[in-house]
Formats: C-alpha cells, sequence, structure tokens
C-alpha cells in the first residue's frame, strides 16, 4: 500500500496525466491562472498557505510556502496564516456544537415528558 505522504508518492501523478490527460491539463492551466493575476503574488501565497492548512494538503503546504517565502513573505507572516487556519478549522466544530446543544435539548425534553 502506498504510504500517502511519502515524498515519492506524488510521482503518482503521472498515472493520473497519463489516464485523463485533457483533464490534467486543464487543472494545471487553471491552477496557473488563478496565481498569475490579480492580488499580489505574496498575497495569494499566504492565502494559499492558509487554505493548504484548512485541506490539510501536506504538498500544497510546503509547495505555498516555498512560493510565499520567494514572494517575500515573512515567516511571521506565514505563523500567522496558519493560526488563521487553525482558527477557520476550529470554527466549524464551535459553529456546529449548537446542533449538539439542540439535540441535547430536545433528548432532555423527551425525558422530562417521559417522567411527567
Amino acid at each position: 500500500m502506498a504510504e500517502l505522504f511519502a515524498r515519492d508518492t506524488i510521482k503518482s501523478l503521472r498515472k493520473l496525466r497519463l489516464l485523463k490527460p485533457d483533464l490534467f491539463k486543464s487543472f494545471m492551466d487553471f491552477d496557473q491562472a488563478v496565481f498569475k493575476d490579480g492580488a499580489a503574488a505574496r498575497t495569494k501565497e499566504l492565502m494559499a498557505v492558509t487554505a493548504a492548512h484548512v485541506t490539510q494538503c501536506m504538498w500544497c503546504i510546503e509547495d505555498h510556502t516555498k512560493r510565499a517565502k520567494k514572494q517575500g513573505a515573512t515567516d511571521e507572516e506565514i505563523a500567522e496564516a496558519a493560526f488563521v487556519a487553525m482558527a477557520l478549522r476550529a470554527g466549524g466544530p464551535f459553529a456546529h456544537a449548537c446542533v449538539a446543544m439542540a439535540v441535547t435539548d430536545q433528548v432532555n425534553a423527551a425525558a422530562e415528558e417521559r417522567k411527567g
């Protein structure tokens, strides 16, 4: 079984490219277009560092951190991008906790009704 984050696993993208070259090329073209124009390259790379942490893609974290450094991002900015990701990842469970609390209210109300 392939080790998911082993350094050589990424070489398996070649197979993906060979099996579906048109889709592979389309994705690569899209990716290049996203980072080409618009916001400053440094800003885009810092945004990508945050997104890579949220999506938990080890290769994206590595690649976009290197690219951000190349665009002049400081270590502090990269750390801050990681902390933004942490806040967003924690925000999902925080926001969804209202579902658990609503369920506990329903279960408690049903238990009270049965007692009553």
